[in-house]
Formats: structure tokens, C-alpha cells, sequence
């Protein structure tokens, strides 16, 4: 178990203390709003998980280590917040596929670059809510002004790197 897990578990045991602590009514529907919430995610993570794995192993030999590799620099850093940007779905998806790519030769700051991408540019949400309510000038204008962000914190990343020698990467 990772210290993240382990962190979440702490925090979720002492939400629900806390809430038993009011009321054992609202503990008892805490509980049952967060088994509600488990069902409907468990299908999907059921899904996402052996598919990022699959599609690790689909990665041609090389490839993620020659466009996104640690010595791909700026220009892996480049193409994996375009990839992130254009990255369709929620983090069921994104998380493990950049999994599958660090397991297959990605780097770690182009990864974060790709997660920044996705996070950031997200052309998924652009399309389905941004167009429709925004406008398509304001979708310019954001993704302009915002593109520089995920190749910045790809970069960011790089920079930090020695400063984190312990840190297993997957």
C-alpha cells in the first residue's frame, strides 16, 4: 500500500468518524452514498485498468521511448501535452494509460506534460461543453493562452527531477 493510499484511507476513516460523531444518520448515509458512488465507478475501473495495461503492451517496442522518452526533450515534451490535449475520456482512462506509457519507455516529465495536456487543454470537454456555451472565440482564446502551461509543466518537471532521486517512477 503507497503512502497516497494509505493518506486517502486516513482521511476517509476520520471523515466518517466525524460524521458519526454528529449523527449515526448521517454516517449511516455517508456510507451509503459512498457505496453508491463505488458502484457506478467499479465498472470502469474494471474496464480502465486491464485496458491501459493491454494498450501498454500494444506500444510498439521502442516507440514511447523514441517520441516520449527521457531524452525526447522539448520536443517530447511538446507532442505529449498535444497527445494529453487530444486525449479523450476521464481519468479512468488517462491515469493508467500514462501508466502503460512509463512502464513502455515514456518519460516522466513528458508525462507530466501529457497529464498537464489532458488536464489543461482537454479537447474532449472543449468540444462537448466550451463550443456549445462558450463560443469558438473564447475556445481560442483560452487554448492560446493556456497551451504553453502543460509544456511549461513538462519542463518544470525535468528541472525537479534530480531533486527526487528516491521516487520509484514506475
Amino acid at each position: 500500500m503507497t503512502f497516497g493510499v494509505l493518506a486517502i484511507w486516513v482521511v476517509a476513516l476520520a471523515a466518517l468518524a466525524l460524521c458519526a460523531r454528529r449523527s449515526p444518520v448521517v454516517a449511516r448515509r455517508a456510507v451509503v452514498d459512498a457505496g453508491s458512488a463505488l458502484w457506478r465507478v467499479l465498472p470502469v475501473m474494471l474496464m480502465a485498468l486491464p485496458m491501459a495495461a493491454l494498450l501498454a503492451e500494444l506500444i510498439p517496442a521502442g516507440w514511447a521511448e523514441d517520441w516520449l522518452g527521457p531524452d525526447s526533450g522539448m520536443v517530447g515534451v511538446v507532442l505529449a501535452s498535444l497527445a494529453g490535449g487530444l486525449l479523450p475520456g476521464g481519468p479512468f482512462v488517462a491515469f493508467p494509460l500514462v501508466l502503460g506509457f512509463l512502464k513502455a519507455g515514456a518519460g516522466p516529465a513528458q508525462m507530466v506534460a501529457l497529464i498537464s495536456g489532458w488536464a489543461i487543454l482537454g479537447m474532449h470537454r472543449t468540444l462537448a461543453w466550451e463550443l456549445p456555451i462558450l463560443g469558438g472565440r473564447f475556445i481560442v482564446l483560452r487554448l492560446v493562452a493556456s497551451f504553453a502551461l502543460p509544456v511549461l509543466a513538462g519542463l518544470s518537471a525535468e528541472l525537479l527531477l534530480p531533486l527526487f532521486p528516491g521516487i520509484p517512477l514506475r
